[in-house]
């Protein structure tokens, strides 16, 4: 008698704890089919900033940040607490006369967005094109490309104060400095010319271009790099490294034992921040041509003298 109570007594609670469980899935698909149900509309942010008054593009604690600027007059706009994703970082100082962002937003706004985002905004941060895409593309991650371009000039002028990088050096040699410019294609390892290498899994960078131009008077030089991923810092010691070549502390040679050993030298001096801009941006559904001065060589080349090495 008390077996078969006992029988009874455990059925029910086999049976209690099953539909106990079967209520607890029903809820929780239930919950999961409501969050699918909502439909974020993705779009992509074309804009161009001056770095010089930022810590960088990235948002942390240490100063203003361009994404932080950003963050809080969409969210100040919209109402609503709004998280974007950038298609790469900056370091401070450091410019980009192309540069995009996305974010996503549960329901299309009924206003016009870019000319409040640009009467809201400083005067060093400007917005372009808001454009609608189509699923869930990365800004960062979907980029296939890009373009950076880094500015000397080697007098001392005031208005290009900021814009571009001073080095009171005359008579740089061009010549071998575009020699060693040459060799960047041709290697991918650039473990050798990274501020902090050991923080990535890989240091392999394929670079597809690399271009020296100056001005009719060699006064003002304008390298120009394009790859589908950079380094910290990479340019920058890139450039410091050819300054050093073009005033003779530093071989061709010298400068191409770096890209076959990998060997981190001991000291290693990149280049002013403020001559370096992001200047191009890739994506295999999305290529725009900058809207600002400072952007790619070939379209402003006859305009600014601009002129092959």
């Amino acid at each position: 008698m008390n077996a078969t109570r006992g029988f009874v007594v455990l059925s029910y609670v086999i049976v209690f704890k099953f539909m106990f469980r079967f209520s607890d899935y029903r809820r929780h698909k239930s919950y999961s089919t409501n969050l699918n149900n909502i439909q974020s509309l993705r779009y992509f942010i074309h804009i161009a900033y001056h770095g010089g008054q930022y810590r960088g593009w990235q948002k942390h604690p240490d100063g203003l940040n361009v994404q932080e600027v950003l963050e809080t007059g969409i969210s100040k706009i919209l109402k609503i607490p709004t998280i974007i994703v950038g298609c790469g970082r900056t370091d401070a100082q450091v410019h980009a006369s192309q540069f995009f962002f996305h974010m996503d937003v549960e329901k299309k706004w009924e206003f016009d967005l870019l000319f409040r985002l640009n009467k809201i905004l400083p005067p060093d941060i400007a917005i372009f094109d808001i454009i609608p895409m189509e699923g869930l593309p990365h800004a960062r991650f979907d980029a296939i490309q890009r373009t950076y371009d880094y500015f000397i000039h080697t007098y001392k002028d005031p208005f290009l104060n900021g814009l571009s990088s001073l080095y009171l050096e005359k008579d740089l040699n061009l010549l071998k400095m575009k020699e060693a410019v040459a060799l960047l294609p041709k290697y991918n390892d650039y473990k050798a010319f990274c501020k902090m290498p050991d923080k990535y899994e890989h240091t392999i960078c394929n670079v597809t271009s690399a271009i020296l131009y100056a001005n009719q008077k060699d006064d003002k030089l304008r390298f120009q790099i394009s790859s589908n991923r950079f380094l910290g810092n990479m340019i920058r010691i890139i450039v410091g490294r050819l300054l050093k070549i073009g005033t003779g502390k530093l071989s061709v040679d010298e400068f191409e034992n770096y890209l076959v050993t990998q060997q981190i030298p001991k000291i290693s001096i990149p280049a002013h921040p403020q001559g370096l801009y992001l200047s191009k941006v890739t994506y295999p559904y999305l290529d725009i041509l900058p809207k600002t001065e400072f952007s790619t060589i070939p379209q402003n080349a006859v305009n600014h003298n601009w002129q092959l090495v």
